[in-house]
């Protein structure tokens, strides 16, 4: 059966691409936004040999999605000690986190650009047995390679935005062909799964791998130091801002009457030095973290990578941000829930609708739009004990859906094939 009309149209256009995806590379690594040293796993050529066996391979776009894989590679590896475990991602950001927080053994390599030559020299050369998507990472070129050269396929976590339900929806002979060449989807919850099975899709049931994931790690000797340091006040935490929430936290701090320490953490850190000045510009004592690590001031500008699991120990709020302006979708509530941080949110969550619409019926997150978030902080910091009745129910709407998440684990484990008997001489 020949390819749908859109497929064999998209192959055609990465076809032509080719020639032309290093310079593009090149020029996305001047801007920060590609790893230099790197560019030949984006093109589908890894420096590292494939370890014999059977090799799992998982891929999560970004740091979200990389973040909720790792539970799964942590089982694999406790569980199937003789495979080996291949995890790709998209991001600089991500694989600076992978990193750190892969286990020993499992191999991080950056995902291949979409074009028909380099999927399949990334294919052929680590001829993955089980290749595993995490939420809506659809590339053709690499989907319809792997199941061409008999890999199992497996998407987890599955959701559509709104916008790809639509561009689907108008190309169904190519969405079913895609989609029916899944051994095994789990939708993210009720609404996604509903979408995959009007494109085609068996939908096996509902896991959600940001659920089951561990709490974030900390450091017990940056955390130590800083519970006592940090007692004089009450902690405010900005977590993952984007270009114009800054600005917003920032003016509701300084319009308090006895402000809280306030502690910014950039989505991207490279923003570092520009939130530093705007915290000056408004009469602000500010400290770059990455500059001096040890230092304390009116607001912390946290440009660093890893640590997002100590400040959400130590902060006594956190706006989880990404939701404060439009055009971003939010950023993961179930991580500071974890670790009993009460959570503020702002109105733009569509990347995260289910588990916010499910935390509000908990009473377990408050909002504010940013035009009213100084009175709304204001109000709730009056309320302690309001603040960590918020948080342990929260707390207990994410231990309450770890369980399915597990389940989720083990349907994507009973998929990795047996290794095989080794060969006996005659």
């Amino acid at each position: 059966m020949s390819l749908p009309f859109s497929l064999a149209l998209y192959r055609a256009a990465t076809t032509v691409l080719t020639p032309i995806a290093p310079a593009l590379l090149r020029k996305r690594a001047e801007r920060g936004k590609e790893d230099p040293t790197r560019l030949d796993e984006r093109l589908g050529k890894p420096a590292i040999p494939r370890p014999p066996g059977v090799l799992v391979w998982l891929h999560g776009a970004s740091v979200g999605e990389s973040l909720s894989i790792l539970p799964l590679v942590e089982r694999l590896r406790a569980e199937r000690p003789d495979a080996a475990v291949l995890v790709t991602s998209g991001t600089v950001t991500s694989a600076e986190l992978l990193a750190r927080r892969l286990p020993p053994g499992a191999i991080h390599q950056y995902l291949p650009v979409d074009t028909p030559g380099g999927a399949a020299r990334f294919l052929d050369h680590w001829r993955p047995d089980l290749a595993v998507f995490v939420e809506s990472e659809l590339w053709p070129n690499l989907l319809l390679g792997a199941k061409a050269r008999g890999t199992r396929l497996a998407l987890v976590s599955a959701k559509l935005s709104d916008k790809s339900y639509r561009s689907w929806r108008t190309r169904p002979l190519a969405a079913a062909w895609l989609f029916a060449g899944f051994d095994l989807i789990l939708a993210q919850d009720g609404r996604a799964a509903d979408r995959f099975a009007s494109l085609g899709g068996t939908v096996a049931g509902e896991a959600d791998l940001k659920f089951g994931s561990p709490p974030l790690p900390v450091d017990e000797a940056e955390y130590a130091p800083l519970r006592f340091q940090l007692t004089d006040r009450p902690l405010l935490l900005a977590a993952s801002t984007h270009p114009g929430e800054d600005e917003i936290v920032l003016d509701a701090v300084a319009g308090f009457h006895l402000a809280p320490r306030l502690v910014i953490v950039p989505r991207h850190p490279a923003r570092g030095e520009t939130i530093l000045e705007m915290a000056r510009e408004r009469g602000l004592d500010a400290v770059r973290r990455s500059q001096a690590p040890g230092a304390v001031a009116e607001v912390i500008v946290a440009d660093t990578l890893g640590e997002m699991g100590l400040w959400y120990r130590l902060a006594d709020l956190a706006v989880v941000c990404g939701s404060l302006v439009a055009g971003i979708g939010g950023h993961n509530p179930l991580e500071p829930a974890r670790l009993d941080c009460p959570i503020v949110s702002g109105p733009h969550v569509e990347n995260w609708l289910t588990a916010y619409g499910d935390l509000a019926a908990a009473e377990g997150v408050a909002y504010a739009e940013g035009s009213v978030l100084g009175h709304r902080l204001s109000d709730l910091f009056e309320t302690p004990d309001r603040l960590k009745a918020q948080a342990a129910r929260a707390r207990a709407f994410v231990e309450a859906r770890d369980a399915a998440a597990r389940q989720g684990l083990s349907r994507i484990l009973e998929l990795v094939p047996p290794t095989p008997a080794p060969e006996v001489a005659a």
